[in-house]
């Protein structure tokens, strides 16, 4: 792009330090980075911009190539006819689960709280009762 040969930098860098001086030198250079850095970015945000311009563009040729290409397809390779219409004045049932068919609809139901009727209902002092251990008891005997 810009063909600087290092003789060139050298006496660039050479002025440079003579005319600003070895103390505003530093200052300088941050000054000189920072537009750089500034330039380069501006030019990285429209480089990209045109990148995606391109892109945009062969986006759309695309398109239009696989609507002609679908065009002739649909044209060569014309639907079937079209399934007689189905009555639906009557509305269909589904069919009853089998007990062997899992695939059957899902049903989600509560689960039943089932109480005996023989067993009057819970007290506190039934709280506190130990809860029966079938393993524990069966080893105790």
């Amino acid at each position: 792009m810009f063909d600087i040969a290092p003789s060139e930098l050298l006496l660039v860098a050479f002025i440079a330090l003579v005319v600003i001086g070895p103390k505003d030198l530093p200052k300088a250079m941050r000054v000189v980075g920072y537009w750089v850095g500034r330039a380069r970015a501006v030019g990285r945000q429209f480089r990209s911009g045109f990148d995606e311009m391109v892109r945009e563009a062969e986006l759309e040729e695309m398109e239009k190539k696989w609507k002609a290409e679908n065009e002739r397809i649909m044209r060569e390779h014309p639907a079937p006819a079209p399934a007689p219409a189905v009555d639906t004045a009557e509305p269909t049932a589904l069919p009853a689960p089998d007990a062997t068919d899992a695939d059957g609809p899902a049903v989600m139901v509560e689960k039943p709280h089932v109480v005996p009727a023989d067993d009057p209902a819970p007290t506190a002092a039934d709280a506190d009762a130990p809860v029966p251990n079938p393993l524990r008891d069966r080893a105790a005997s």
